[in-house]
């Protein structure tokens, strides 16, 4: 199945693998080590004791992996580099990203409260959103949190109302300016289309995301929170899409967005997140490094001044990699010369992306990494639908049966984050695994906890 679309159209395809090749060891997480009896570890543990141990599914997460992307980000973008949390949050991983020197990008008020009760500053929080309200937007105030990135004209009228009264002192220097106002970005449309999925586009003009710079409502925005005595404006902020791997897109964004950003002397760009990640054996995709240089290049090119903070909000590229996702095969249906279906035990409850986005995944037994995988079916989950496939054609072992653990790479990112409790189905449990230990993070939803918000 074919991952976000437009993605091989990118030039993002390596050389084409063997059909029933093995699962390319890139796609696994950094520690992942195969043994002699074929059996895959991942931060010192074998991914079959841990579904025996904590059930299926299961997400993995080797913390190392995590530990390793925050600093590669940290050291390509430097200060300010921003966690987008949308792609995967919980108190465990927005404590290691801010111990790794990360910011924290949140966009709705459960994210800023699951990112504060981890103990983070409110000070290295970053506030997006197309539609805050006034409980958000007084809460990310009363918290004094780093950066609000404002999104619309109404939004600017609810800050100017929230902020036009006294607030307590901020016990953090760094959130406030020396006024006790509030630091905003305005989120700007460089009207740059990327080839990706067209819900996960953002940068185009018709799109519900920010300011566009052609229709010259950014200008607009800029000039009116200029005028408002109750916040600092320092930067503007831009976000094309998500699963980019043309590099290319990153730098005609950077331009526009410079070009624009020059002549205002602002000190801080952000230029939000988007690097794609490969799902699939023969992709590839550019480093956080190589986005970070192709960006500040090409924004100096525009004439901003050198002096400008340049960052950036990398959500998927951090954590995607970072997990494996374990299921049991519960039936293996045939059907001659259709096809075979593989039903394991979640679905579109635990990754709903290959039914939103059209997204592939690859498919291994942790038992056999290193198989051949020359049999061809259909992934599909335990859910009341059709098009509750996880992997359409997934190559795999010719001996697969029930009762097998089976695997999918590189779910750290939108799985468990947009999981649903569709068919009343709990949501799995996630755990960190370092040095031959498991930590779970968070537990395994019960029934009880389905029935808990019932009233009668």
């Amino acid at each position: 199945m074919a991952n976000d679309l437009g993605a091989r159209a990118s030039g993002v395809s390596g050389p084409p693998a063997a059909p029933d090749a093995p699962l390319a060891r890139r796609l696994l997480p950094d520690t992942a080590l195969v043994t002699r009896d074929g059996h895959l570890h991942v931060g010192g543990v074998d991914l079959l004791d841990l579904a025996q141990e904590y059930g299926t599914p299961l997400f993995v997460y080797d913390e190392a992996h995590l530990r390793t992307r925050c600093r590669e980000a940290v050291v390509a973008w430097g200060d300010g580099v921003a966690y987008g949390t949308k792609a995967f949050l919980c108190k465990a991983v927005a404590r290691l990203a801010h111990e790794e020197g990360m910011w924290l990008d949140v966009s709705t008020l459960g994210e800023l409260q699951v990112v504060l009760a981890a103990g983070v500053p409110p000070s290295h929080v970053v506030v997006h959103g197309n539609n805050k309200s006034e409980l958000e937007l007084d809460a990310a105030l009363d918290a004094g949190v780093g950066r609000i990135v404002v999104d619309s004209f109404d939004e600017i009228a609810r800050l100017g109302k929230l902020t036009d009264r006294p607030r307590p002192a901020t016990p953090e220097g760094g959130r406030h300016d020396v006024n006790g106002r509030p630091k905003v970005l305005v989120r700007v449309t460089p009207g740059v289309e990327v080839h990706t999925h067209e819900f996960i586009r953002t940068g185009q003009e018709d799109t519900k995301f920010g300011f566009s710079v052609a229709s010259g409502a950014a200008s607009k925005a800029v000039a009116a929170l200029e005028l408002l005595p109750t916040v600092e404006l320092v930067g503007l902020h831009a976000h094309i899409g998500s699963q980019v791997f043309d590099v290319a897109h990153f730098e005609e964004a950077a331009r526009v967005l410079g070009e624009f950003a020059a002549p205002l002397g602002l000190p801080e760009l952000v230029v939000g997140g988007g690097l794609g990640v490969p799902y699939l054996n023969e992709e590839v995709a550019p480093t956080q490094q190589e986005w970070a240089d192709a960006t500040r290049q090409a924004c100096m090119l525009a004439g901003v001044d050198a002096r400008t903070r340049i960052t950036a909000e990398p959500g998927r590229s951090i954590v995607a990699g970072a997990a494996i996702t374990l299921y049991t095969v519960g039936t293996v249906k045939d059907l001659p010369g259709i096809r075979t279906y593989v039903a394991v035990d979640g679905g579109m409850s635990d990754n709903p992306r290959p039914v939103l986005y059209g997204s592939g995944y690859e498919a291994f037994l942790p038992r056999a990494v290193d198989a051949a995988r020359p049999k061809v079916v259909r992934v599909v989950g335990k859910h009341c639908e059709t098009g509750d496939v996880l992997v359409d054609r997934a190559h795999v072992p010719a001996d697969l049966s029930v009762g097998d653990v089976l695997a999918t790479p590189v779910t750290g990112a939108y799985g468990y984050s947009m999981a649903s409790n569709y068919n009343k189905v709990p949501r799995p449990a996630v755990v960190f695994v370092r040095d031959g230990t498991a930590n779970v993070v968070v537990r395994r939803e019960t029934v009880e906890d389905l029935l808990r918000l019932e009233t009668s």
